[in-house]
């Protein structure tokens, strides 16, 4: 019997020199703030916004993500978008 081999590429959010330090904080607000605005500018289906979408899976944690999720749900998201 032969195994079934599934190629799998691993990826993270690109170098962003606004944020060159370890932490990186500040990066995943700011990356989830522009993915909303690409949203509104371009829609959610969006390719562009499907790659910012992937780099904000990628450094953010996703207990910050549900809750920032459930603010804008409740109508308490202090962002723009």
């Amino acid at each position: 019997m032969q195994e079934a081999r599934c190629d799998v590429t691993l990826s993270t959010a690109k170098l962003d020199p606004r944020f060159p330090q370890t932490n990186q904080t500040k990066a995943c607000y700011v990356w989830y703030n522009e993915m909303y605005k690409c949203y509104a500018q371009k829609g959610k289906e969006a390719e562009e916004c499907a790659k910012i979408r992937k780099d904000v899976r990628s450094i953010c944690p996703d207990e910050w993500l549900a809750t920032w999720e459930e603010h804008r749900e409740a109508g308490t998201w202090w962002g723009k978008y």
